[in-house]
């Protein structure tokens, strides 16, 4: 097999590998574990507006509370907000139901140059830390209290704590506010004894294009059990998601630069975990409504086109529940340093180890050498193709090789052509057999190895796709320009420039690059630069300008051998003539 095929199954190859990802993502296995009971459909838990605008308590019959549960009763007059302002966040907490309405980050933006909100804003229903009956999901009577509010400041720490007693319920809700950002809540519940924590749904608030947009928008669960972390993706996720607390370290929210994760504390193991779907509705002013699914064969076809999310419910084993939360940007090298594994949601492939290098040195060139993350990263490919040089080399020198021999083949196969098939059109083996000993032999003659030029490719794969993986998950690269139209690095190009300059650059590279082998085989390698400008069409701006730069790095590699060979061809032929 001759370095054309050879070349021609690593192209195709990683053509269909990143087509199949792109349009059919490996779907979570839902690990073995205890049998926990299903939330039933959430219908009677969110069309819960009006009790959640307003708070009456419930008139209790004269003389139907002792003096004792008078004086033993705890709560507010009035909606009181509370708000927490740090380095990192600003997070705002509501008495009523002692909820958190919104949770913004400080060093990331939104498209019209915002806060991140990791709360997605609704049209009512309940809030993060929000109380419903365990078994069934519909909001308790808790969620309607006013809630007496002490707030503990400390040093580069705060604590809200909420706590209530009265005809709705009895509860006490702690916030800890921790100066390395991480978030303490401690909740305990009186009565009733069965009850379940809500959490989300979804997390921040997606444009509708992130929402329909497959490549680099994924949303959904995601936790880790027994060692193992696993996800469950949102997108069409019409059933519930049921998973044991046995043994699970933590378990959250996440879209694919964002995260929402809770650590339970020892003390107070979890029962369970579900990841109940809700349909996912645009409102008026950037608010969102959700609706429950009903069942999967009970879904309608204008349903099943409708956009879900997760609501995370998590099913403590007493009337106390400890978590320890992680709300923020999958920052690899904040998440890194934390003991929890929390960096493995940052999707880096197999090829993690050279993903965090390469990030490493695409940091280090914008802290030190130019802040801009699309110089950087022309600075960081141009790096790594100067360090892969060698290996380039050699690929270069055996594709020459190889072209200097293709008509020496071509005779070889010329000449074996009709023997390779007998009258009735089946195959003669031992022809095929005799003219693949004479092209070795022609091989083995000349010096030349077949797989020469792709064995130094394959090696660069490694750094190459950890390097692709990397561009598409950096949360760094989320709203920074780089310049001109390009404003966001990390989604598509909205005129196209950008991927149909890379296939002209990639035609260009075809063009110049030694070919030998079959006509065929040239006009398939030929075709390439088409089938890869589309496949760039909607890949984020920093992958294409990777991609862009990797190509007139190329372009220039080969020019300048290109240019020695010739050089060192007319030498010959005029020593010759002298």
């Amino acid at each position: 097999m001759d370095i054309r095929r050879l070349l021609l199954a690593f192209v195709l190859s990683l053509g269909i590998l990143l087509t199949w990802n792109y349009f059919f993502p490996v779907q979570p296995v839902r690990p073995p574990g205890d049998e926990i009971q299903p939330v039933p459909a959430v219908e009677e838990a969110l069309p819960v507006e009006a009790a959640l605008d307003e708070s009456e308590v419930p008139e209790v019959a004269e003389g139907a509370a002792t003096e004792s549960e008078e004086e033993a009763r705890l709560g507010a007059t009035a909606e009181e907000r509370v708000v927490v302002d740090t380095e990192r966040f600003r997070a705002e907490l509501s008495n009523r139901g002692a909820v958190l309405l919104s949770f913004r980050l400080k060093n990331h933006r939104t498209a019209e140059g915002d806060d991140v909100d990791l709360v997605r804003f609704r049209q009512g229903g309940l809030q993060p830390f929000a109380l419903v009956a365990g078994g069934s999901a519909s909001p308790l009577e808790l969620n309607r209290a006013l809630f007496e509010v002490e707030d503990l400041d400390g040093e580069g720490e705060r604590q809200v704590v909420f706590r209530y007693r009265g005809p709705l319920g009895a509860a006490e809700k702690s916030f800890h506010f921790r100066r390395d950002g991480f978030l303490e809540t401690k909740i305990e519940v009186e009565r009733p004894q069965d009850w379940n924590l809500w959490l989300g749904p979804g997390l921040r608030n997606p444009t509708l294009d992130e929402l329909d947009n497959r490549f680099g928008q994924e949303r959904g669960g995601v936790y880790r059990l027994g060692g193992d972390m696993e996800r469950v993706e949102a997108k069409k996720g019409f059933e519930p998601e049921v998973l044991p607390g046995t043994g699970m370290t933590w378990v959250g929210l996440e879209d694919h630069y964002f995260l929402t994760a809770s650590i339970p504390s020892p003390a107070t193991p979890l029962r369970g975990v579900v990841f109940e779907p809700l349909f996912v509705l645009p409102g008026a002013d950037g608010r969102w409504s959700f609706e429950a699914v009903p069942p999967k064969d009970a879904l309608t076809k204008e349903q099943k086109d409708l956009q879900t999310d997760y609501a995370l419910l998590l099913q403590p084993t007493s009337d106390r529940i400890e978590l320890e939360n992680y709300w923020g940007a999958k920052d690899i090298r904040r998440l890194s340093k934390l003991p929890y594994g929390l960096d493995e949601t940052i999707t880096l492939g197999i090829f993690g180890f050279f993903a965090r290098l390469l990030f490493a040195g695409l940091m280090w060139i914008y802290e030190n050498v130019v802040p801009n993350y699309g110089w950087s990263i022309v600075l960081l490919t141009t790096a790594i193709k100067i360090v892969l040089a060698p290996l380039t080399h050699k690929s270069y020198k055996s594709a020459r090789r190889m072209q200097e021999l293709s008509p020496k083949m071509q005779a070889i196969r010329s000449r074996y052509r009709p023997k390779l098939k007998d009258k009735q059109g089946r195959p003669n083996m031992e022809a095929q057999r005799k003219m693949n000993e004479e092209i070795m032999a022609l091989y083995k003659s000349e010096g030349v190895n077949p797989a020469g030029g792709c064995l130094p490719m394959l090696l660069q794969l490694p750094v190459l796709f950890a390097f692709y993986r990397l561009l598409g998950a950096a949360v760094e690269l989320r709203n920074a320009p780089w310049l001109g139209w390009i404003k966001d690095l990390s989604v598509a190009d909205p005129y196209y420039a950008l991927p149909l300059i890379m296939g002209g650059t990639q035609f260009l590279q075809q063009r110049m690059t030694p070919m030998g082998g079959d006509p065929m085989q040239r006009r398939i390698f030929q075709l390439m630069p088409v089938f890869m400008t589309f496949l760039f069409l909607n890949f984020p701006s920093g992958l294409v300008l990777y991609w862009l730069t990797n190509n007139v790095l190329t372009i220039a590699q080969q020019g300048a051998y290109n240019w020695f060979k010739e050089r060192g061809t007319d030498k010959a032929k005029a020593a010759k003539k002298g």
